[in-house]
């Protein structure tokens, strides 16, 4: 399975099998950022809350992250394992998992499009050697029909409702957090949930209405901000462009524009599965911002939608722009300072973990 975003990772421990784990689930996302960054654009510039409102435009926010992203996704992912017939199986399988979920599906897409792909190669492997010459495109055709169908009911009934439990237990563990006080460590929950893309049914799901309920008491809630701080994914493109490896730099400065100015976080993302280390970065960048929140009594009155600088500042009320801004440039230097540390400051950037040119086909 590789690809131009699968780091060549050497050895068996355990180490190696979590930076190769998390290379092939970049590998998934990656080639699909210029699709990630068309939607974040239309998002930024015609929802109600953008530069430039246009409820026509809008419309076309909810089914691109909703289907074709998922999709692309399923897609990418059947194509690593099994070539061409590998993607289309796994686009098809996809839509079981976004028919059946109200959430983005981006996490059941990393699961179900290379395992319908694994399914079809496995049952190319039985049919090459038992069709008759001649009737290859009959069987490979509906082989694949017959797997890409059976898939889709698996994702429906399978993949998407176990997905759904890892959602609702993700965020009923943030709501422990919160109700026990303990808001700092929510980081701990909330930042790995972001990276699978679970950050919309933490933030909308579970922050959001128990943000909406104090604010209604106090006039402001921290909760607002728990999730949707831009400071740690900023913090750590920043290091990803000074210290990153050196064919993913130029990537950077136009991901950084989309999720600092644009509020899409989920621009930043595929770079933390690359150096699922880096994980510890943003933790401890969302950790120290929720504590300069804490300390200096910060809170919005709405939930900035999206998580954007501009929107940060439209949802601050009068007099609390200062421990806003304060825990975001907090929060920004700590988790590019540990993210820095975690990619050695550059050191080795162009052999560490250098990423595969050889074509899949290659790869046993």
């Amino acid at each position: 399975m590789a690809t131009p975003y699968t780091p060549t990772v050497q050895g068996t421990g355990i180490r190696a099998t979590i930076q190769r784990f998390g290379g092939h689930l970049a590998g998934m996302i990656m080639p699909n950022i210029g699709a990630f960054i068309a939607w974040g654009l239309i998002t930024a510039l015609f929802i109600p809350t953008g530069w430039l409102p246009n409820e026509t435009l809008a419309a076309l926010v909810g089914p691109i992250i909703t289907t074709l992203l998922p999709i692309l996704i399923g897609y990418t992912g059947g194509r690593m394992v099994h070539g061409q017939r590998g993607a289309v199986v796994g686009a098809v399988a996809t839509m079981g998992v976004v028919v059946g979920a109200d959430i983005p599906m981006f996490l059941g897409a990393m699961i179900i499009g290379p395992l319908a792909a694994y399914v079809i190669k496995l049952v190319d492997n039985f049919t090459q050697q038992r069709t008759r010459a001649g009737f290859e495109m009959l069987v490979d055709n509906f082989t694949a029909g017959i797997v890409g169908g059976g898939m889709a009911i698996f994702g429906l009934w399978g993949v998407g409702p176990i997905v759904k439990v890892v959602t609702d237990a993700a965020g009923e563990a943030v709501e422990y957090l919160v109700g026990h006080s303990l808001l700092p460590l929510a980081s701990v929950l909330i930042e790995p949930a972001k990276v699978l893309f679970l950050n919309n049914a933490i933030n909308h799901g579970v922050l959001g209405p128990l943000g909406v309920a104090e604010a209604v008491k106090s006039g402001q809630s921290i909760l607002f901000m728990l999730e949707s701080n831009p400071g740690p994914g900023l913090g750590l493109l920043i290091a990803y462009m000074l210290f990153g490896p050196r064919s993913l730099r130029p990537s950077t400065p136009p991901a950084m524009i989309i999720h600092f100015l644009g509020g899409i976080h989920e621009i930043y993302f595929p770079y933390v599965l690359m150096k699922p280390r880096l994980i510890l970065a943003v933790i401890a960048g969302g950790a120290s911002g929720i504590l300069t929140f804490l300390v200096t009594g910060a809170g919005l009155v709405a939930t900035p939608s999206p998580g954007s600088i501009f929107a940060y500042l439209a949802v601050t009320p009068k007099g609390g722009w200062f421990g806003v801004i304060l825990g975001i440039i907090v929060a920004t230097a700590v988790s590019f300072i540990v993210a820095s540390a975690l990619l050695g400051f550059g050191r080795g950037s162009n052999d560490e973990e250098t990423p595969s040119t050889e074509p899949a086909a290659q790869e046993a």
